[in-house]
């Protein structure tokens, strides 16, 4: 009996010990529903009332702020400015043709604003919000804010978009973003989502587009709250992106803008380059148009003006001009033949005017010819004669390899639109390109730039700097990203006799400054700023014997568009080389008058770092200089221009 006692003690034990833990358990867990009950009742009633109210929360993504854009020494090239904007998203609105409309009598819309906003809002998912109209003013975006309860689904927002400070000084070479086309998308399989978002703008051409995913940057995020007529709330919280990367181009802002002016009206280009890293100081092309215009929406007016202009201001003629590179072409040709043995510096050949060979005469451009003529007078005085003669003892082949090796016929890699590969022609290149033998005439023609050669002003610089160092010194464009500088690798050296390099360049410094040099007087006469070059005139006609029997006729007396090419090749100090210049004037006439000028004017902005001195240039032009460059309107530190008092 007391054993059965003892059990029955210990089992009601048992017994009371699981009901204190079942009673502990059950109290712990109508504490926790109780505070939980208190949480959501009392803490988070204002946002279940809201709630109630039929709101839900929306997920749209945060376009990325664009990197910036400077030049060499810090100035902005491109940047990002405040943006009042209309969005509207299509499951919010309810009808969405009656908002607009509605939106109209608040701002501005025009029918052509509201057929784009609902082709617009049909063509994304109804969750995505479209922009409506952009670039509101203060009072505008105020006007949306305070109507906003009669706008569902419509939100005012401030956002960001792209301004180039400086317009046409760099419009080739920034090029221009724009919204985001159906051939932007094509062949991209997997897209940024930021892409997505109707009139997010990427770049179209230059540097904006090449550098696209560099500067884009990510999306970020953000929460927000609408209720059930689509209006927003509240924002519950942003999760920012990662803004685009700031890019440092080589290219120097003050140089840029002085050559633009010095250029004016003129349908030509000049490229500026450090010899010593490639760095491309300047890159104009003139006539240029505001990339701002694109950004806002270009008028049918302004881009039909743009397109049918006879200049082509749309066009980056500094790389992707291919032109007959004339007789700054006689360089490669002599070093081809030098460097194969056919010839010394010293070897001459007679200039009657013209060479008679395959029964036609090449004639030169001087008609009565030059007599006897060595390497260095054929440069300075740019004897035709001497290098037929060359060209028929070298060979197109050899010709061609050495144009190459100063990089002629090659597509130059920097981040711009439509760089041209230009032409440097052999024999292979002819049977595979117009199935037929090269002739002795083509191999003639090619020996003074003319024929199938083709040169931009780009790959003229690189050429000029490859002669100037005897190194296969390549172009670049961008300098840095985030700060960080991009390495220069070292240029490889040529592997050209120096003797024939110094011969050659030799011949280019009598060019400037010899007695009879075709650029004599774009000479510089500041002995530390001594500059050598190569003057060259491209034909862009055909001259009949007849018209040459009764005298050809001049460029002045010609329609522009049948006047020749003026290019110019050229670098400074002379015996210390540090930049190289190419110029082409489209149409220009004679390289010594229309092109020699300007390339002078640009290597000595460019070596003194402001406007040229007056004591540099030759004492009877000093006068003629003054007018000229006082004329110039010209961007300060700032990168404003003066104001009309100041002009």
């Amino acid at each position: 009996m007391k054993r059965v006692a003892r059990d029955n003690e210990a089992s009601a034990r048992r017994v009371t010990r699981r009901a204190l833990l079942l009673t502990g358990g059950m109290a712990a867990m109508f504490a926790a529903l109780g505070a939980r009950m208190r949480y959501l009742g009392v803490e988070q009633a204002d946002q279940f009332r809201l709630l109630a109210e039929e709101n839900r929360i929306s997920i749209r993504l945060v376009p990325p702020t664009r990197g910036v854009i400077h030049d060499r020494n810090g100035k902005i090239l491109a940047e990002n400015e405040q943006n009042y904007r209309v969005v509207m998203t299509r499951e919010d609105a309810g009808d969405v043709e009656a908002v607009l409309n509605r939106l109209s009598h608040v701002i501005p819309l025009t029918r052509a604003d509201i057929d784009d906003a609902l082709a617009a809002l049909k063509k994304n998912s109804s969750f995505v919000p479209i922009t409506v109209k952009d670039r509101l003013n203060w009072e505008e975006f105020s006007r949306v804010a305070l109507n906003a309860p009669a706008l569902p689904g419509v939100t005012p927002e401030t956002g960001m978009s792209r301004i180039y400070p400086r317009d046409a000084d760099f419009a080739h070479v920034l090029g221009y973003v724009g919204p985001v086309s159906e051939k932007d998308l094509e062949g991209v399989e997997n897209p940024d989502p930021v892409l997505q978002i109707p009139k997010f703008q990427i770049g179209k051409i230059g540097v904006e587009r090449w550098l696209e995913d560099t500067l884009r940057g990510t999306a970020g995020t953000k929460r927000i709250e609408v209720n059930h007529i689509g209006r927003v709330m509240r924002e519950l919280d942003r999760v920012e992106g990662d803004p685009g990367s700031d890019v440092h181009l080589t290219i120097d802002a003050g140089i840029q803008n002085f050559i633009q002016a010095r250029l004016g009206e003129e349908s030509a280009s000049c490229v500026v380059m450090d010899v010593t890293n490639g760095d491309i100081i300047a890159a104009v092309s003139s006539p240029s148009f505001d990339p701002n215009l694109f950004v806002r929406g270009i008028s049918s007016t302004n881009f039909r003006y743009l397109m049918d202009h006879d200049h082509r201001p749309m066009a980056n003629k500094s790389v992707q001009g291919a032109y007959p590179p004339g007789s700054t072409f006689k360089m490669v040709t002599a070093l081809a033949a030098l460097e194969e043995g056919m010839i010394t510096p010293e070897t001459t050949f007679r200039c009657p005017g013209y060479l008679e060979s395959g029964g036609r005469k090449f004639h030169c451009w001087r008609h009565g010819g030059h007599g006897t003529v060595d390497l260095e007078r054929s440069l300075s005085e740019s004897c035709d004669v001497y290098y037929y003669e060359v060209a028929l003892k070298v060979g197109i082949d050899k010709i061609a390899e050495m144009g190459r090796r100063l990089g002629l016929g090659m597509r130059h890699d920097l981040p711009m639109s439509a760089i041209a590969e230009g032409n440097m022609p052999d024999k292979a290149w002819k049977m595979e390109r117009h199935q037929a033998e090269w002739r002795i005439g083509d191999t003639v023609n090619a020996s003074i730039g003319q024929g199938y050669v083709l040169a931009s002003p780009l790959q003229l610089a690189v050429m000029t700097a490859r002669l100037a160092t005897g190194r296969a010194v390549n172009p670049r464009l961008v300098r840095a990203i985030e700060g960080r500088e991009i390495p220069v690798e070292p240029a490889e050296p040529l592997g050209l006799s120096t003797s024939n390099l110094t011969a050659v360049l030799g011949g280019m410094d009598a060019v400037m400054n010899g007695k009879s040099g075709t650029a004599r007087s774009s000479r510089v006469v500041a002995e530390d700023m001594r500059m050598a070059g190569k003057t060259g005139t491209a034909q862009v006609r055909n001259i009949s014997a007849a018209e040459r029997a009764s005298g050809v006729i001049s460029n002045d007396q010609l329609p522009w568009n049948r006047r020749d090419h003026a290019l110019f090749v050229g670098y400074a100090p002379y015996d210390n080389p540090r930049y190289a210049v190419s110029v082409v004037v489209e149409h220009g006439g004679g390289g010594s008058t229309a092109a020699a000028p300007i390339a002078r004017d640009a290597l000595l902005r460019t070596l003194y770092g402001a406007v040229p001195p007056l004591d540099a240039y030759p004492t009877d032009q000093r006068g003629r200089m003054d007018s000229l460059l006082s004329t110039l309107v010209l961007r300060d530190e700032e990168g404003r221009y003066p104001g009309p008092s100041e002009t």
